[in-house]
């Protein structure tokens, strides 16, 4: 889904997650699977039901999640995020 800015998809990776920083402000939805994630050099532990921010040009990626892993993704805002 495309509106204005925001672009929705699923995003369900499997065995690695081979992400690179995105140029917008993002939001993850856990559906389902576990496992943690990395950002900007923390770890953190999520499961089905959690909401994880990244903000624009930040590393991140899903690191030891479980073969069911299955997020939302919400892409919005403009170019460096909200906050540049």
């Amino acid at each position: 889904m495309h509106h204005g800015t925001m672009h929705v998809s699923l995003y369900a990776p499997r065995d690695s997650d081979p992400q690179q920083p995105h140029v917008q402000d993002e939001v993850y939805f856990v559906m389902r699977g576990q496992g943690q994630f990395l950002c900007g050099g923390v770890v953190k532990a999520f499961a089905p039901d959690d909401m994880l921010f990244v903000p624009a040009g930040l590393e991140h990626r899903f690191v030891d999640f479980t073969d069911d892993f299955t997020v939302w993704v919400v892409f919005y805002g403009p170019e460096g995020g909200e906050n540049k």
